[in-house]
Parts: structure tokens; sequence; C-alpha cells
């Protein structure tokens, strides 16, 4: 089991590249520093574009999860 609670969770699935970045982005704002977003999408390009992003704009991958067509992704926001 995981250490964090999820604070918000965003149903990004069947949105393409790269409109699940844009909107985490947009939303990453609406939590308090060190909460997690949990992000679902269907785009399999959110297993690159995420990390990359988290890293430049100062924030945290705490988790992947893939199952079948569904991908979750657990950001911290750290600033």
């Amino acid at each position: 089991m995981a250490d964090y609670t999820i604070a918000k969770t965003l149903d990004y699935k069947g949105l393409a590249c790269p409109m699940p970045v844009v909107k985490i982005s947009q939303q990453i704002g609406t939590v308090s520093v060190g909460e997690v977003i949990e992000v679902h999408t269907t785009d399999p390009g959110s297993l690159a574009d995420f990390p990359a992003w988290a890293k430049t704009m100062g924030h945290a991958i705490v988790e992947t999860k893939q199952e079948s067509g569904l991908i979750k992704i657990f950001v911290k926001r750290m600033k």
C-alpha cells in the first residue's frame, strides 16, 4: 500500500497527447503542496510525458500503474 492520500482524481481518458499534460498543468495548483493527484489516461505517450513534465515543473511522479487499457499516474505537488 502506498504511503500517500489522493487529494483529487482527474479523468483524462480518451485525450491524446499533449492534452493530459496540458490539463494537469492547469489543475496542479488546485491542490496543496505535498498532496497527490491521481490521473487516469489512455494515452500511452503519458508514460513519457508526465515524468518529463513533472521534472521540468518541479513536481514528482510517486507511482504509475498500468491496467488493461488504462494508465494511472500519481503526481505529487512539490511547490
